[in-house]
């Protein structure tokens, strides 16, 4: 019997994993509920997310296939409920490639390390309940030095890093909360990422059940062989390069690292099990800014996508500021 219908076998019961179903009614702004997550404590590049929470009962599963399906013509009749996701981060790896002294999550990005602007990101996401960060003990430090600053309903945990990038993700699902909805592991060396496109990528893995931020490929991309001969190139149109977050429903996570462990395997990522597995995974379209900074270019590139989002943020500021003011001089006029 082939390794995917051993796999498909053994997950048939977490094929469609318990899920909430939304009721159109009930509708309350999240910032009413959950206030400490939508002060301007993020970076300046990072605009919070104030979008609308729905109201949630649990439901059979036939219900929620038909609320699924019904809802992807509008993006608000599924959504995610406050606390309910458990995030990865990843920030053990040593970076050899940046030729640092230090790993290059803990490098320096306009007076940051790296590894923080996604931990101040997913913080202050309502739908992140907690995160787990997986490091070496001795780097902790890095990331307590924020905590006075994160909203206080998000709860840390730490995890120890593993010898490849699989045994790190594996070691910190063993600290995720036994009620979360949806694990998103997002590796640190990706600061950039934004609030919207978590939240996408979340909401996609809710529905489908496992799903991977991505970007279409640029390039023309050849198959060489062992001689370095072209033996075709690939169709452009169909390949997208992945980022992070990566995003799956619990059960399957652990369902498929067990069996990982079990057959001796090795992933690249996390939804490639899920794939293994024969189950959907969709791709979130991302942005092309949420590089993964591995190269001391990275590090100018990664800079510069900074300063270009806080000029635009400065610009909506005085923008609104200026419309704000011929507003209240017009009613002055008026009075």
């Amino acid at each position: 019997m082939s390794l995917q219908m051993q796999l498909q076998q053994r997950t048939l019961h977490a094929r469609v994993p318990k899920m909430h179903c939304a009721p159109f009614s009930a509708v309350r702004p999240a910032c009413q509920t959950r206030k400490q997550r939508c002060v301007p404590q993020l970076p300046s590049w990072q605009p919070c997310l104030a979008q609308h929470r729905v109201g949630w009962q649990s439901t059979s599963i036939s219900r929620c296939a038909v609320v699924v399906v019904s809802s992807s013509n509008n993006s608000h009749a599924l959504t995610l409920s406050d606390s309910s996701v458990s995030v990865i981060l990843l920030a053990g790896g040593v970076g050899k490639r940046m030729g640092a002294s230090i790993p290059k999550q803990y490098l320096e990005i306009k007076g940051q390390a790296i590894a923080t602007y996604s931990l101040v990101t997913f913080a202050h996401m309502p739908q992140v309940g907690q995160i787990v960060i997986v490091c070496d003990p001795s780097w902790r430090y890095i990331f307590e030095e924020h905590f006075p600053r994160l909203p206080s309903g998000v709860n840390i945990k730490w995890a120890l890093p593993g010898a490849e990038r699989q045994d790190s993700v594996c070691n910190g699902l063993q600290q995720v909360s036994l009620e979360a909805q949806i694990v998103a592991v997002h590796d640190s060396a990706r600061p950039l990422v934004t609030a919207a496109d978590a939240h996408k990528c979340m909401l996609d893995a809710f529905m489908v059940g496992a799903a991977v931020l991505g970007v279409p490929v640029k390039p023309t991309i050849k198959e060489v062989d062992a001689d370095m001969m072209v033996v075709k190139t690939l169709n452009r149109s169909k390949l997208w390069e992945v980022q992070t977050p990566q995003c799956v429903k619990p059960d399957l996570l652990h369902e498929g690292f067990r069996l990982v462990k079990e057959k001796g395997l090795e992933v690249t990522d996390d939804v490639s099990i899920i794939e293994a597995m024969g189950l959907p995974v969709r791709i979130t379209a991302g942005s092309y800014t949420n590089i993964k900074v591995t190269t001391p270019d990275d590090m100018s590139v990664a800079e510069k996508f900074l300063d270009e989002v806080a000029s635009k943020n400065s610009s909506s500021e005085a923008t609104s500021s200026s419309s704000s003011s011929t507003t209240e001089a017009t009613a002055v006029a008026a009075v």
